[in-house]
């Protein structure tokens, strides 16, 4: 099969190869289409005359606006094409459920925190307050490998340079982003290190951190110390010691909460990657488990699929609000909010943000929406929840590991090395990527488009899910590759 007919109601297919010039390809429901130029894999292709003026339409939905007459057979894309967005909206709610999948109960190999929670690493972190430290943070990291051992299964720490010079809501994010980062369960010992004169104080981050285990979690300021080289050594010892004493065992896959994310995009990431990971969300949904979707202006066109599946009228109007605070957030900046596809995703066949959108909210599923959370904030309830977010590769995937996500998956369509503090699964949607770069993916599920079907594949992704919670390392761990980034938007001093 050459290319996919999504959606009865589409007036495009998508091409699974590239089709060449004059090259008659036949659909699944018999339908023949003769195209009239070269279409790439991942474009689009008219299966009828569609009108200047006209929706173009695929997954089912206006993904935009044909700016010309565009002739059966014709590719489909930015020359033709034009998004139907505007900063206005008006959502209603229409409430809708569908049935999640039956799933045999399963667990996986993990660690049982002493607070009760689950996690699936045991390590040591050190989260900088302010990024004057950096560099002794990564010292400290450099020399101290030898706490690695046992149970203790790394010590990593995330530079950023924030925590001083900034006012307002930036400073409250940084705040409150860093803190959710400390109580993260896969960090068995924290070491909060800070300078001393910055204005994110040590008073501040333990006022925003609440409670906390004094036995895991240390905090040091080196302007008060003699030798903070030193002083950093003891206290990472003293927090090894202490997460030594946790060993994995058998939990429930119910306890997973697993953040989802999709980047570097192509026109085959809402066909194959996005969609199994929507399957493998119900599946874990259906055990009991959380997950997480967040790139609110990758929502923007696509939104009413979303806001139907909310589980009541207030998270209904709670997700509203994210997406109109979005949207102003944008406009306050003189920026229009209809314009987000990357060059890379344009060269991948995503021709307008409706066209990404709808692509992107697959790998929700189909499950209910049961809360919104805000930035920095951890998930409470079990379900799907949306977390607001941007688009962002690094920002978001922080914002989900914030968020309390044990793990990421990451679908692209042209792949992407970076890893988040939290273990980031990359998923291929196409074949050709996991064969080309196997150093950076984890799972393909460009068999999809060969064939397999999603409901395989979202099983083939749970399997895949429980082996990594249960100590099974990614791509990204393999490299090294941890970052971390944090949302700014206002005055830097």
């Amino acid at each position: 099969m050459k290319a996919i007919h999504i959606h009865p109601l589409d007036n495009v297919a998508v091409a699974l190869e590239t089709i060449h010039a004059g090259e008659t390809v036949t659909l699944e429901e018999g339908v023949c289409v003769t195209a009239s130029e070269e279409i790439v894999r991942g474009h689009k292709i008219a299966l009828q005359a569609i009108r200047a003026g006209e929706k173009i339409v695929k997954y089912g939905c206006a993904i935009g606006v044909a700016k010309t007459d565009i002739a059966p057979g014709a590719w489909v894309h930015t020359h033709n094409v034009r998004t139907g967005l505007s900063e206005s909206g008006e959502y209603a709610y229409h409430h809708k459920v569908f049935d999640l999948p039956q799933v045999e109960p399963r667990t996986f190999q993990g660690y049982r925190r002493a607070d009760g929670r689950c996690a699936i690493r045991n390590e040591l972190w050190i989260l900088p307050t302010v990024g004057c430290v950096n560099s002794i943070a990564q010292r400290l990291v450099r020399e101290n490998q030898h706490l690695v051992s046992g149970t203790v299964e790394g010590l990593y720490t995330f530079p950023h340079p924030f925590g001083c010079s900034q006012m307002g809501e930036d400073h409250a994010q940084t705040r409150r982003l860093l803190a959710a980062l400390a109580r993260h369960p896969n960090a068995g010992g924290v070491l909060v290190l800070g300078l001393g004169c910055e204005n994110l104080t040590m008073d501040q981050f333990k006022e925003e951190l609440g409670d906390w285990d004094d036995k895991r979690v240390k905090f040091l300021s080196c302007q008060d110390v003699e030798d903070e080289a030193a002083a950093g050594a003891a206290l990472l010892k003293e927090l090894a010691d202490y997460a030594a004493a946790f060993s994995r065992q058998p939990i429930p896959a119910g306890e997973l909460v697993v953040g989802m994310k999709c980047g570097g995009s192509d026109g085959l990431s809402g066909i194959t990657a996005n969609p199994t990971v929507g399957r493998f969300s119900d599946r874990l949904i259906a055990l009991g488990g959380s997950t997480v979707l967040t790139e609110v202006p990758e929502m923007f066109g696509a939104e009413s699929i979303l806001f139907d599946r909310c589980a009541d009228e207030a998270v209904f109007h709670k997700a509203v609000e994210m997406i109109q605070d979005f949207k102003q957030y944008f406009t306050s900046h003189g920026q229009v909010v209809y314009e987000n596809p990357s060059p890379g995703n344009k060269a991948g066949g995503i021709t307008t943000l409706e066209d990404k959108s709808c692509g992107c909210v697959q790998k929700g599923g189909s499950a209910q929406i049961v809360d919104v959370l805000g930035y920095g904030q951890a998930v409470t309830k079990k379900g799907l929840n949306l977390l607001s977010g941007p688009g962002n590769d690094l920002v978001s995937a922080t914002d989900l590991t914030a968020a309390g996500a044990h793990l990421i998956l990451f679908t692209t369509g042209r792949g992407t090395p970076f890893g988040a503090p939290a273990p980031t699964v990359k998923i291929s949607t196409n074949t050709a990527l996991y064969e080309k770069k196997g150093n950076w993916i984890d799972f393909n599920a460009g068999t999809v488009a060969q064939g397999e079907s999603l409901d395989s594949a979202g099983d083939r992704l749970l399997d895949f899910v429980l082996q990594v919670a249960g100590g099974t390392r990614t791509r990204a761990e393999e490299n090294g590759f941890r970052e971390i980034s944090i949302f700014k938007d206002g005055v830097v001093l």
